[in-house]
């Protein structure tokens, strides 16, 4: 073997090597919609492109749809519920709960057949301001008395915010510059992702409990969590799959990190105790999906501890998500 085809090999060689590792880190990465988010306290995402086609949400009929609403989709063909395939949203706590935005604003950015002329002109002739900013256009809508800024992004993402300040937008058009590298993103984003178990078709880290509170505590279902509303919380559900193109369950886990063990301990003392006392007044009824779902997910619920860390998992049938 000459020495240039030997040269030739190795420099392939290499290029290959790089591109395993750059596919890996990928891999690895928090997805693009996720890391374009802000600095916030709580990261929600979802993907809902193999929920719908694994579940087959899209044989469903039609919902029925508000005036605006309906409006909305006419004017611009975009069904939010069909045509949104991802939705990373960040969850910022205000000052004041009382204020317009309530005690949780949102930036989000979604992806899928949503944008287009017809949303620009839906956009231009509902904006009360526009701004220009990194080559995008910021479009004010008034809306209950705060201001939701939207700018489409991509040419299948759109970012929205109704924060009180243009600050969050701002960050997520920035972000938007750097987009392609794998480990970029919120500070949040870096410290809990890697506790996100692999494949999860939604999972939410930091403060996610903050729409769920009501005078600091977290209420999911009428069932009030000894939880705090500021807890550190990594929740996700990924699917099995005992056959390809189908799963058969959801596999929900969440977990909370205590300030120490001992706190923990006592908040999984009590969520044991909580599982305990709903399982045995709940049971189903097979009039109500929502209270056959719930009496599924009690009945496989399981607390446990580790150090700092109390961990919650449960089990939901597929067939059990249909029409939820």
């Amino acid at each position: 073997m000459s020495r240039r085809t030997r040269r030739t090999l190795l420099i392939v060689a290499a290029v290959l090597i790089l591109l395993a590792v750059a596919v890996f880190l990928r891999s690895k990465a928090p997805p693009e919609a996720a890391r374009l988010l802000p600095e916030s306290d709580g990261i929600i995402y979802i993907n809902l492109t193999p929920i719908r086609t694994l579940a087959h949400f899209r044989h469903f009929p039609p919902p029925h749809r508000v005036a605006d609403y309906q409006e909305f989709v006419d004017a611009t063909g975009i069904d939010w519920e069909l045509d949104v395939d991802q939705a990373a949203i960040a969850l910022h706590r205000m000052p004041d709960p009382n204020g317009p935005n309530g005690p949780v604003a949102y930036s989000m950015v979604l992806v899928g057949k949503i944008t287009g002329k017809k949303l620009n002109a839906w956009l231009d002739a509902h904006a009360a301001s526009r701004e220009s900013y990194m080559g995008h256009t910021v479009y004010s809508i008034p809306s209950e008395g705060r201001t939701v800024r939207v700018a489409q992004i991509g040419y299948d993402m759109v970012a929205v915010s109704n924060t009180p300040t243009p600050e969050q937008m701002h960050s997520i058009l920035d972000r938007h510059r750097t987009a392609a590298l794998p480990f970029s993103g919120s500070s949040l984003l870096s410290q809990h992702f890697h506790d996100v178990p692999l494949l999860s078709l939604a999972w939410g880290v930091g403060q996610i409990g903050l729409p769920f509170s009501e005078s600091g505590a977290i209420s999911v279902l009428g069932l009030q969590l000894p939880l705090a509303a500021d807890s550190t919380i990594i929740a996700s559900a990924a699917p099995s799959f005992p056959v390809p193109g189908s799963f058969e369950s959801l596999h929900l886990r969440v977990e909370e990190i205590a300030p120490n063990a001992d706190t923990a301990a006592g908040q999984a003392a009590a969520l044991g105790t909580l599982v305990t006392v709903a399982r045995a007044v709940s049971v189903p009824t097979h009039k109500s999906k929502a209270d056959d779902a719930l009496a599924g997910l009690l009945k496989t619920a399981q607390v446990t501890q580790h150090g700092e860390r109390v961990i919650v998992t449960a089990t939901l049938p597929a067939k059990l998500l249909t029409g939820l």
